[in-house]
């Protein structure tokens, strides 16, 4: 069972810099990077910083969906909105 605690600016940090992001090469003209969940160093981390992007992050659109993002440093961080239990991608892009 997963307990949602919100992270702190400093867990927040450690996640996004202890997790090498891989370049997404199926969109090269929307350059972004993603991490895989099982890729993570920590399962329950992982589901810690997509709780706390849905519950801190702003709605944008996308085209015709609209996602969760939320700032961290120099990228925008989102999920694909997937149920928790069936995300398995974290994504970040350079914020514009």
């Amino acid at each position: 069972m997963f307990d949602y605690i919100d992270m702190t600016d400093d867990e927040l940090f450690s996640f996004v810099n202890a997790h090498e992001f891989r370049f997404a090469k199926s969109m090269p003209k929307m350059p972004h990077w993603y991490v895989v969940r099982e890729n993570c160093r920590d399962d329950q981390e992982f589901c810690r910083i997509v709780m706390h992007i849905r519950k801190h992050g702003i709605p944008k659109p996308f085209w015709r969906k609209t996602y969760i993002y939320l700032v961290i440093g120099d990228f925008e961080y989102w999920t694909m909105g997937n149920p928790l239990w069936d995300t398995t991608i974290l994504n970040r892009a350079i914020v514009k």
